[in-house]
């Protein structure tokens, strides 16, 4: 009995040990969704393109005025790496010290979820281990002020 229930004990922790996270997966997904907000902060292409699946797919809704309906806004990998480049390039779009939260959702051996807060908005992340490295490939986002949407 007690060889029965160590054979069941080891294949336990082994069997969740295989399929959990490590620290060092970790690490990487803080790592990527770090770059992401940080790319912007101190403009930094490279290093947003780096932190991204080239499949990546930003999204968001947005109200149009003229037509009053709900609209999807969509940014692909060239718009997030142009927005890295741009967005801040005058220095005047965050605080001094900006917030950059980050919430782990979920991680598992091949896919992260992450809610990322920053000062006005915040995004949602997908995060995947492709050949061996942690890239975003979905960001859903939503300014904190759903009035800014339009």
């Amino acid at each position: 009995m007690k060889l029965i229930s160590f054979f069941i004990l080891f294949l336990v922790i082994t069997t969740f040990k295989v399929q959990g996270q490590t620290a060092k997966d970790t690490l990487d997904v803080k790592r990527v969704a770090l770059a992401y907000i940080e790319s912007q902060h101190n403009p930094n292409p490279k290093q947003m393109q780096d932190a991204l699946h080239p499949r990546v797919v930003k999204r968001s809704v947005f109200k149009s005025k003229k037509a009053k309906k709900d609209f999807i806004s969509e940014f692909s990998a060239e718009n997030l790496i142009i927005l890295a480049e741009t967005y801040n390039a005058s220095g005047d779009k965050f605080p001094k010290n900006p917030k950059k939260e980050l919430k782990l959702l979920d991680v598992s051996p091949l896919t992260a979820s992450v809610k990322l807060i920053a000062d006005e908005w915040f995004d949602y992340m997908h995060i995947v281990k492709i050949n061996g490295e942690w890239k975003i490939i979905n960001v859903l986002w939503q300014y904190n002020n759903v009035s800014e949407h339009q």
